[in-house]
């Protein structure tokens, strides 16, 4: 894919959202219920539109938070609903929203007071606290009344300031698994298909006067509660110098206060929060993103990085992590979780013998070598957080990362922290990286590297026909039928993930130095192509080359 002209440049007006357009069109638009596009759609992450063309609307929400009371009285569940918002303009909206049925149905709402926002692991962590004073389901004593809380987070992560997002987290404070998305979303299009019968509903300003809807802080807690998790002393006694850009979302208010109590060295860059996103600089295919995985979208931090030991970013919903250091600039998200995980499993003596790592199969195989390297279990699952929950959770496994910059893992203790993706504590871990072993986390990945050879990755986008994605779902790996990749000998060829057995929705074929990986897009005729070589570029474009004449085979 070509690099747009506007790529790292700062934001011009023209390319800026309208406000204005935005609600207009989340109040009136009504989705059209022929138009697939225009129906709730749960991906790995909830459900995603812009009001703009109707797959994000005022409908939309009602029908998504009608379907979870639904659920959440079908499943029994009596304990209190965490609510989260980001500093998405349609997030607002949405929130008033939801809370107008949540509070019709007398459900047990908690959210932000003044009307303020809340990172997505803070909700996931809020709703382990409740679970957790249970010591955990099947430990109760007979005739114990369960009051199980869950949550639901309004946010399309990182996604364009015209975006909005809905999703919804299970009581073991993970992204709901696939049966339950299903049923949600199967129960909120039924709801728009019936015109919106049925739903219960109460205005705005009785709901949030209701005796069961609560207004809170959630800050305080969950920064008192980041010393079980992280070793912030170390941190302060070396006098790190950290400079944070929240990229205007989430976490923005919990950064100054996590510096106060900690007696951190904290300097927040940019401070603005405006739904437009205007301070930002242009990602690679010319829209705003807030992604800070992307050195486009990081271009101002980056800029930065000779003023501080360390830098970081999040997006706006607070789930993901970017880090920036001296040595190298922006730090490769597969690098990174190389080094945490490394650092991690020789840093946490309390942590059980025998727990694994959590990698998605798209990560990259640096992970592997680190892991073989400590003896660790490997557990490779589909792409999705989700299929780290139930390990982090239960601590069958200390680390869970995926590619794209998102990750979580256990409390000092060993125990769950949460089982959502974590940005903060990312962040807080790589400045108690610096501190304890004086070398950022680029000099370590570039130790690392000597060890265990040169990784060469890639990702890219490559058309297919809608008749291609289809069969895609027919993939085995008996159809591909060639043995050598670039060269190398083909160890494995896979269509489900090793480490859970579940279809990774589409192929990953693994060779003795590289390996690449293909995955349909779920809303553009395209399939995405993840691969790697430890070799050199020229290997790793010959797979890319090799992978694309597989796949096209492969599926016909």
């Amino acid at each position: 894919m070509s690099l747009h002209e506007l790529a790292g440049k700062p934001a011009p007006k023209s390319i800026l959202v309208n406000l204005n357009d935005l609600e207009k069109n989340y109040y009136e638009k009504k989705p059209d219920t022929a138009i697939p596009t225009q129906l709730v759609t749960f991906g790995t992450s909830g459900h995603r539109g812009t009001s703009t063309d109707g797959s994000f609307t005022e409908s939309h929400i009602l029908a998504i938070a009608q379907a979870v009371c639904d659920y959440r009285l079908k499943q029994g569940y009596t304990g209190k609903l965490y609510l989260g918002k980001d500093t998405h303009f349609l997030s607002a909206p949405a929130q008033k929203t939801v809370l107008e049925v949540f509070a019709a149905n007398n459900v047990e709402v908690v959210f932000q007071a003044d009307d303020g926002f809340t990172p997505t692991p803070v909700i996931s962590w809020a709703i382990l606290q409740h679970n957790n004073q249970y010591s955990r389901q099947n430990q109760l004593p007979k005739g114990t009344e369960i009051s199980l809380a869950d949550g639901v987070i309004i946010t399309p992560s990182h996604n364009p300031p015209c975006d909005g997002g809905i999703k919804y987290n299970t009581p073991n404070g993970g992204p709901a698994d696939t049966d339950v998305t299903n049923w949600i979303q199967n129960q909120a299009n039924n709801y728009l298909k019936s015109n919106l019968t049925n739903i219960k509903r109460i205005s705005y300003e009785k709901a949030v006067a209701m005796p069961h809807v609560r207004a809170i802080d959630f800050s305080k807690d969950y920064i008192a509660d980041l010393e079980n998790i992280i070793d912030l002393q170390v941190i302060s006694e070396r006098k790190i110098r950290i400079g944070v850009d929240p990229l205007g979302g989430a976490g923005s208010a919990y950064w100054e206060p996590i510096a106060a109590r900690y007696n951190l060295d904290i300097t927040v860059v940019n401070k603005l929060i405006d739904p437009t996103f205007s301070f930002m600089t242009v990602d690679h295919d010319g829209k705003i993103r807030m992604d800070c995985s992307s050195p486009y979208a990081m271009r101002r931090l980056v800029a930065l990085k000779d003023q501080f030991d360390i830098a970081f970013a999040n997006d706006p919903d607070t789930d993901r992590h970017g880090i920036v250091v001296p040595s190298v600039g922006l730090v490769n998200p597969n690098h990174y979780l190389a080094v945490a995980i490394q650092y991690l499993f020789m840093n946490r003596p309390n942590w059980s013998k025998g727990i694994g790592v959590g990698k998605t199969l798209v990560s990259s195989g640096m992970i592997d070598r680190v892991a073989t390297d400590l003896r660790l279990k490997l557990v490779e699952v589909p792409v999705g957080f989700k299929w780290f929950v139930e390990g982090l959770y239960n601590g069958n496994i200390g680390f869970g990362g995926e590619e794209s910059a998102g990750a979580s893992f256990l409390r000092k203790n060993g125990q769950v922290w949460s089982t959502d993706k974590d940005g903060i504590i990312l962040n807080l871990l790589a400045a108690e990286i610096l501190a304890k072993t004086q070398l950022d986390p680029g000099r370590i990945y570039q130790e690392i590297e000597k060890r265990f050879g040169q990784s060469f990755y890639t990702r890219i986008d490559q058309e297919i026909t809608p008749e291609e994605k289809t069969a895609f779902k027919k993939l085995t790996p008996a159809k591909v039928s060639v043995e050598i990749l670039a060269g190398d000998t083909i160890i494995a060829k896979l269509t489900h993930a090793p480490g859970n057995g579940i279809s990774i929705g589409g192929l990953k074929v693994v060779s003795t130095n590289g390996w690449f990986a293909a995955r349909p897009s779920g809303t553009e005729n395209i399939y995405k192509i993840y691969a790697e070589s430890f070799k050199s570029k020229e290997h790793l474009d010959n797979i890319v080359t090799e992978a694309k004449k597989i796949v096209a085979e492969s599926l016909h």
